[in-house]
């Protein structure tokens, strides 16, 4: 298919031609946009105080341990670790933690420099701190916090508040509450501004912080989070940020000795009653031969008594599993009442209950977490809960097995050593007697070294090791604000202006309802538009009409080639109306009848609006004899055709108002007349009433050769041509063209006339 390169960048050109010619001439609007622009865009960056943003990078790792194959399952989740990192999220932004960071760092009383239009945070530029003894008395107001005044005197050592002295380091009673001065301990140069602090409710400043604060993770699979922080001052964003992952590790370390110091405290009283009881067990042994004069057993007692002394070693431990086990349902079936820390699981083998047992526990540990930094109906929080009360039937269900199950070999074992003891009745009584207190001592001293050894592995399991998560990157500040931001606070003051005003001219023009350009009537209506008229002040309209003005009359020879006027004998009967008063019909007759005659034309200009003579007026012929007077009596037609100050150009006025002004036109003298005007004249012009008023223009119509209507520039409704169109009374009136009166200048102190075609219709210098 062919392609016009040349008629496309014509298109090109006339579309941005027509977009500058649109706007242009409302250039001063732009420039006074401008200016006031990019000076609140100055202001704001002179005097907004810069925020910066601060970042920290950490890595979470995940808590579980071990290869076992519920956990190797568990790590094929790929979103096992996510939700892990969603808690930890909620953990680094809860309430608890950011506490402990505004109380150590005082965040709860700010210190300012007080400038000459701003105040300034004077974290580092302030050489003293303060600290309430409870920061919690401090009163909750709804607006600006109180400016409280105060100097420092560094050489002797004193803070002057309202004229009292209070010396750094110590509590005082002031009218702010008890409060202590101290070294700021960031501190790195002295203003040189008056100073002044506020007291604002430790609840409100971590309302701001956490406003501030956003925790994200890296990705979807990822257990690496950045923490960003926006603040005034990057080195006390920093900080915030460092104390607030120094609590966060010191919280996960104390959870951890929490369970180890249990673990411990368990097993040491444990080592205490059998370290005690074994020690009684050696008393009696001591005894028992020093009393009976016992030293050695015989073989076969030996061999029964070994067998005796395992059976009971097995009983013994099936006892202890028994016991763990016993705690273990007490501890899931009390857990919804009472808290506490998971029972020890020793001497048990069952790697299934002891997951379960764990999994229950950090399950816990997650809900009393994120409990006290979330809603009850948090997503998240109700998770864990359904995964805690899916975990303790498998737990209640795992014990009573393993009960059945030790309970039936505790059966056959007391059984078997029932059938041991019986053997042992034919062992000399002595001798049995130190048998089964040497039995008894040596499973004392097999627990004791069992308990031993778990203590130790508890110590080893549970010694300062790695921690949960790892610092990857501490907080640190960008080296540029975040805002305001030059680089697009200015471009963005220099464009806005510009979009507003294309808004504000364009909202003005597309939300009025009065014709505004040709395009609209085209829009409406297939009725040719002849011609435009500019519009004329005031000052020019007291020349009416004006013979000599250069503008108009190129404007109405324009409107004479284009309506055919100059085709000989083609057009000489020509009616003018208009929809509604006002639109310039009789400035239009008067105009275009004065402009033929100094052609050298001759004219006879009939106002036949008998209502409002306007031109009858104009020309000074109101009371003179008219029309009606002609349609009416017996009038000549010579006495109402009157000669005017404007060669070759004559009035016929409306006459007197009889009040019947539409019958008359019925009458037929009108056509009688109108054939000798022809006959004498050129052109005969015709100033009818307006058709929206009554049909008299429909009635003259029919004897004129051409007509037409004229509409004017904001002014015309635009839904009055829409409905003249639909209802076809624009097809009544004989051969109509629309004549486009009235356009005003556009924009701005303009010199230029521009509501034709589009925008900028062939503008002409004036």
């Amino acid at each position: 298919m062919y392609y016009n390169k040349h008629n496309h960048h014509e298109s090109e050109e006339n579309l941005l031609t027509s977009i500058i010619n649109k706007y242009l001439p409302y250039w001063p609007l732009f420039a006074f946009l401008l200016i006031l622009s990019m000076s609140a865009a100055l202001l704001l960056h002179r005097h907004t105080t810069p925020v910066y943003k601060i970042t920290a990078t950490l890595l979470i790792k995940d808590e579980q341990r071990g290869v076992d194959d519920a956990r190797m399952l568990e790590s094929m989740n790929a979103f096992a670790s996510k939700k892990i990192v969603e808690n930890e999220i909620e953990v680094l932004q809860s309430r608890a933690l950011l506490k402990t960071v505004v109380s150590s760092l005082k965040l709860y009383a700010p210190i300012f420099e007080e400038l000459q239009f701003k105040s300034l945070p004077a974290f580092t530029t302030s050489p003293i701190q303060i600290e309430l003894e409870d920061p919690n008395t401090i009163i909750q107001g709804s607006g600006k916090a109180e400016k409280i005044p105060f100097t420092f005197h560094s050489e002797k050592g004193v803070v002057l508040l309202e004229g009292k002295t209070y010396p750094i380091d110590k509590w005082h009673d002031t009218p702010y509450g008890k409060m202590r001065f101290t070294l700021n301990e960031f501190f790195t140069e002295q203003s040189r501004s008056p100073l002044y602090f506020s007291l604002i409710h430790p609840k409100k400043v971590i309302d701001e912080i956490q406003k501030k604060m956003e925790v994200l993770p890296v990705n979807k699979l990822s257990t690496v989070v950045n923490i960003y922080y926006k603040d005034q001052v990057p080195s006390r964003g920093e900080e915030i940020l460092n104390r607030l992952i120094g609590e966060y590790n010191k919280a996960s370390h104390n959870e951890r000795n929490m369970l180890a110091t249990n673990t411990m405290n368990f097993l040491e009283e444990r080592l205490a009653t059998v370290e005690q009881e074994l020690e009684d067990l050696e008393k009696v042994v001591q005894q028992y031969k020093t009393t009976k004069g016992v030293v050695d057993l015989s073989e076969q007692g030996k061999m029964y008594l070994q067998n005796v002394g395992d059976y009971d070693r097995r009983i013994a431990d099936i006892n202890m599993q028994l016991s763990v086990l016993d705690n273990i349902e007490v501890y899931v079936r009390s857990k919804e009442k009472n808290g506490g820390i998971v029972p020890s699981t020793l001497g048990l083998n069952d790697a299934i209950l002891t997951q379960l047992l764990e999994k229950l526990y950090e399950s816990e540990i997650q809900y009393e977490r994120l409990k006290r930094t979330t809603a009850e109906n948090n997503p998240i929080l109700l998770s864990i809960q359904n995964e805690i009360e899916k975990i303790r039937p498998g737990i209640l269900e795992n014990v009573n097995n393993q009960r059945a199950n030790l309970q039936a070999s505790l059966g056959n074992l007391t059984a078997n050593t029932g059938r041991f003891n019986a053997a042992l009745g034919n062992i000399p009584q002595q001798e049995r007697e130190l048998l089964e207190l040497n039995r008894r001592k040596a499973i004392k001293n097999d627990l004791f070294s069992y308990l031993l050894q778990k203590r130790e592995e508890t110590a080893l399991t549970y010694a300062p090791s790695e921690a949960d998560s790892r610092l990857i990157d501490a907080a640190e500040s960008v080296l540029r604000p975040v805002n305001p931001r030059p680089e697009f606070l200015f471009p963005l003051a220099f464009i806005l202006p510009f979009i507003l005003g294309v808004t504000i001219v364009t909202g003005k023009e597309m939300l009025s309802n009065k014709i505004l350009y040709r395009s609209d009537i085209e829009a409406y209506t297939d009725t040719p538009v002849l011609s435009e008229l500019s519009h004329i002040t005031r000052k020019r309209k007291r020349q009416y009409p004006n013979y000599n003005d250069p503008l108009l009359a190129e404007q109405f020879r324009d409107l004479a080639v284009n309506s055919g006027l100059f085709v000989k004998d083609k057009y000489k009967k020509i009616m003018l109306t208009s929809v509604l008063p006002g639109e310039g019909k009789s400035f239009v007759s008067a105009n275009l009848a004065v402009n033929l005659a100094k052609l050298g034309k001759r004219v006879v200009l009939v106002d036949l609006d008998t209502r409002n003579p306007n031109t009858s007026v104009q020309f000074g012929c109101f009371k003179k004899l008219g029309l009606t007077d002609y349609l009416s009596s017996e009038t000549k037609a010579d006495a109402i055709v009157h000669s005017t100050n404007y060669p070759n150009l004559c009035l016929i006025p409306s006459g007197k108002e009889l009040g019947e002004n539409t019958k008359l036109l019925l009458h037929e003298k009108l056509g009688k007349i109108l054939r000798v005007l022809e006959a004498s004249f050129d052109y005969i012009i015709i100033d009818t009433p307006p058709i929206s008023l009554v049909a008299d223009a429909y009635f003259i119509s029919n004897y004129c050769d051409k007509s037409f209507l004229v509409v004017r520039h904001n002014y015309t409704p635009k839904n009055v041509i829409k409905h003249l169109d639909q209802s076809s009374k624009l097809k009544n009136l004989m051969k109509v063209g629309i004549i486009f009166n009235g356009i005003k200048v556009r924009g701005m102190f303009s010199k230029q006339y521009g509501y034709g075609y589009g925008y900028n219709f062939n503008p002409v210098k004036i």
